[in-house]
Protein backbone atom coordinates (compact mmCIF):
# COMPACT_ATOMS: atom_id res chain seq x y z
CA UNK A 1 0.00 0.00 0.00
CA UNK A 2 1.28 3.43 -0.98
CA UNK A 3 -0.16 6.72 0.29
CA UNK A 4 -0.26 9.62 -2.19
CA UNK A 5 -1.54 13.13 -1.52
CA UNK A 6 -2.94 14.94 -4.57
CA UNK A 7 -5.86 17.32 -4.72
CA UNK A 8 -5.94 16.95 -8.51
CA UNK A 9 -6.67 13.20 -8.59
CA UNK A 10 -9.64 13.22 -6.21
CA UNK A 11 -13.10 14.17 -7.52
CA UNK A 12 -14.85 17.12 -5.90
CA UNK A 13 -16.69 16.17 -2.73
CA UNK A 14 -14.44 13.21 -1.86
CA UNK A 15 -11.50 12.99 0.55
CA UNK A 16 -9.77 9.97 -0.93
CA UNK A 17 -9.90 6.93 -3.15
CA UNK A 18 -8.12 3.64 -3.56
CA UNK A 19 -6.68 2.33 -6.79
CA UNK A 20 -4.72 -0.75 -5.83
CA UNK A 21 -2.01 -0.51 -4.51
CA UNK A 22 -2.40 3.24 -3.98
CA UNK A 23 -4.45 5.18 -1.48
CA UNK A 24 -4.85 8.70 -2.84
CA UNK A 25 -5.88 11.45 -0.43
CA UNK A 26 -7.02 14.97 -1.27
CA UNK A 27 -4.79 16.70 1.30
CA UNK A 28 -2.14 16.03 3.96
CA UNK A 29 -4.83 16.57 6.55
CA UNK A 30 -6.43 13.24 5.62
CA UNK A 31 -3.16 11.34 6.19
CA UNK A 32 -3.73 11.92 9.90
CA UNK A 33 -7.44 11.07 9.86
CA UNK A 34 -7.36 7.44 11.02
CA UNK A 35 -10.96 6.75 9.98
CA UNK A 36 -10.35 7.98 6.41
CA UNK A 37 -7.17 5.94 6.04
CA UNK A 38 -8.88 2.87 7.55
CA UNK A 39 -11.81 3.32 5.12
CA UNK A 40 -9.38 3.22 2.20
CA UNK A 41 -7.49 0.23 3.67
CA UNK A 42 -10.78 -1.66 3.76
CA UNK A 43 -11.05 -1.02 0.01
CA UNK A 44 -7.50 -2.35 -0.47
CA UNK A 45 -8.56 -5.60 1.25
CA UNK A 46 -11.74 -5.82 -0.85
CA UNK A 47 -9.74 -5.32 -4.04
CA UNK A 48 -7.26 -8.03 -3.08
CA UNK A 49 -10.03 -10.48 -2.24
CA UNK A 50 -11.64 -10.00 -5.64
CA UNK A 51 -8.30 -10.01 -7.48
CA UNK A 52 -8.59 -6.31 -8.36
CA UNK A 53 -10.28 -6.19 -11.80
CA UNK A 54 -13.49 -7.99 -10.70
CA UNK A 55 -13.68 -5.50 -7.81
CA UNK A 56 -13.87 -2.56 -10.23
CA UNK A 57 -16.38 -4.31 -12.48
CA UNK A 58 -18.61 -5.07 -9.48
CA UNK A 59 -18.09 -1.58 -7.98
CA UNK A 60 -19.13 0.30 -11.12
CA UNK A 61 -21.95 -2.12 -11.97
CA UNK A 62 -23.33 -1.74 -8.44
CA UNK A 63 -23.07 2.05 -8.77
CA UNK A 64 -25.02 2.03 -12.05
CA UNK A 65 -27.73 -0.19 -10.55
CA UNK A 66 -27.98 2.06 -7.48
CA UNK A 67 -28.23 5.18 -9.70
CA UNK A 68 -31.28 3.63 -11.35
CA UNK A 69 -32.76 2.67 -7.97
CA UNK A 70 -32.10 5.91 -6.05
CA UNK A 71 -31.84 8.47 -8.88
CA UNK A 72 -29.29 10.30 -6.73
CA UNK A 73 -25.51 10.03 -7.26
CA UNK A 74 -24.56 10.51 -3.62
CA UNK A 75 -27.13 8.03 -2.32
CA UNK A 76 -26.10 5.54 -5.02
CA UNK A 77 -22.43 5.92 -4.07
CA UNK A 78 -23.11 5.50 -0.33
CA UNK A 79 -25.06 2.30 -1.04
CA UNK A 80 -22.44 0.52 -3.15
CA UNK A 81 -21.81 -2.72 -1.29
CA UNK A 82 -18.10 -1.94 -0.82
CA UNK A 83 -18.79 1.58 0.45
CA UNK A 84 -21.40 0.30 2.89
CA UNK A 85 -18.82 -1.99 4.49
CA UNK A 86 -16.11 0.68 4.53
CA UNK A 87 -18.33 3.41 6.02
CA UNK A 88 -19.81 1.04 8.61
CA UNK A 89 -16.37 0.04 9.88
CA UNK A 90 -14.02 2.94 9.20
CA UNK A 91 -13.91 4.02 12.85
CA UNK A 92 -13.10 0.50 14.09
CA UNK A 93 -9.33 0.55 13.70
CA UNK A 94 -9.16 -3.18 14.55
CA UNK A 95 -11.71 -4.12 11.89
CA UNK A 96 -9.22 -5.46 9.36
CA UNK A 97 -7.63 -7.69 12.02
CA UNK A 98 -10.96 -9.35 12.81
CA UNK A 99 -12.65 -9.13 9.41
CA UNK A 100 -13.54 -12.42 7.75
CA UNK A 101 -12.87 -13.17 4.08
CA UNK A 102 -15.39 -11.58 1.67
CA UNK A 103 -17.14 -9.83 4.58
CA UNK A 104 -18.50 -7.25 2.10
CA UNK A 105 -21.13 -9.84 1.12
CA UNK A 106 -22.79 -9.15 4.47
CA UNK A 107 -23.60 -5.65 3.12
CA UNK A 108 -25.33 -6.77 -0.10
Amino acid sequence: MFLIVSKYLIPKGYSGMTVFPFIILKSKHYKYNKATVNHEKIHIRQQLELLILPFYIWYFSDFLIKIIIYRDRNKAYRNIVFEREAYANEKNLDYLKERSFWKFLYYV
